[in-house]
């Protein structure tokens, strides 16, 4: 049973492979086939840059504060309460890189798929279609 599903799973896969090829152009910010596909995902990129990665990498902070008040603070005399607080900077330290590798791969889709906006929300990074050359 098992080998039927690895089977069923691989060919699934390798079938899949023309579609997200042919879905190049879908995503296209500003491109004449995108519409408001195309927009909804830049705002989604957008919204999770630039409000929801930092948020989350914010409340992470918060843990790891709080585990380095709750082991040095709290814990002078009580080793419970500096394991706990060891164990929640440890934790708050794999969030941080668990969120930065989460941001890198929604940054490396975004830049393959042209939906990478520059800072100030205009034109894809690398585009150059509005450039006049005297």
């Amino acid at each position: 049973m098992k080998k039927i599903q690895t089977t069923f799973w691989a060919l699934a896969g390798f079938l899949l492979i023309p579609f997200a090829a042919s879905a190049q152009g879908i995503a296209e910010v500003g491109g004449e086939g995108a519409g408001r596909f195309g927009e909804l995902l830049g705002d989604i990129l957008t919204l999770t840059n630039n409000i929801l990665i930092p948020f989350i990498l914010g409340i992470a902070f918060l843990f790891f504060v709080w585990g380095m008040f709750r082991y040095f603070i709290f814990g002078g005399a009580n080793d419970e309460a500096k394991e706990q607080g060891k164990s929640l900077m440890v934790y708050a330290t794999l969030g941080f890189v668990l969120i930065i590798v989460f941001w890198g791969i929604v940054n490396l889709l975004a830049s393959s798929t042209g939906l990478a906006t520059d800072d100030s929300g205009g034109d894809p990074v690398g585009r150059v279609d509005n450039v006049s050359i005297p």
